[in-house]
């Protein structure tokens, strides 16, 4: 519980030098990425360090799970038993740095072009974004694994599912209001 709760928290907390206002507004224009902000609990609305959220371990665990099935060496580690899953969690969390660094770096570029960053374009502003939007990945992807070890449930989808049920009543909100405008 003290975990979701970090979670939640973390979700509220921008990055470090980007334009609240401006992200607010855009996101009242785009009604395209609603679902995806669903599934991030509000934070990627907010810019904040979840910004990510846990969708770069998803792919991660997504693609390695696929390549398990070609590359002959990964089914083995598969077919290993404890010690091969083992390791392939911790490839896991390899493809996930990488991804969450990708997915960083393409959307503090892509904002910061269109003045999301406060201090403009520069290179340690897009840094900042990078690198706090790829360390609350990564932080996300421990406290999702802390849960799992702890024999709670699996905590990354404990961890979307407090997203989701955390925007549960905005939805409902908003759903009703669209209804209601239709009527």
């Amino acid at each position: 519980l003290f975990i979701l709760v970090v979670v939640r928290i973390g979700c509220q907390l921008p990055i470090p030098g980007v334009d609240a206002d401006y992200i607010s507004q855009w996101f009242a224009d785009q009604n395209s990425l609603d679902f995806f902000n669903q599934l991030t609990g509000g934070s990627f609305e907010k810019m904040s360090i979840f910004a990510l959220n846990i969708t770069p371990y998803i792919t991660s665990s997504i693609i390695l799970q696929l390549l398990t099935i070609a590359i002959p060496r990964l089914e083995e580690l598969h077919k290993d038993g404890e010690e091969g899953r083992k390791k392939i969690s911790e490839y896991t969390r390899y493809v996930t740095i990488v991804l969450s660094l990708m997915e960083s770096a393409a959307m503090a570029i892509g904002f910061a072009s269109q003045g999301l960053l406060t201090g403009g374009a520069t290179f340690t502003s897009i840094t900042v974004c990078i690198v706090s939007m790829t360390a609350g990945s990564a932080l996300l992807m421990w406290l999702g694994e802390q849960i799992t070890e702890k024999g709670v449930g699996n905590g990354i989808s404990l961890i979307i599912f407090a997203g989701i049920v955390s925007r549960l009543q905005s939805s409902c909100y908003t759903t009703s209001c669209h209804v209601c405008l239709r009527t």
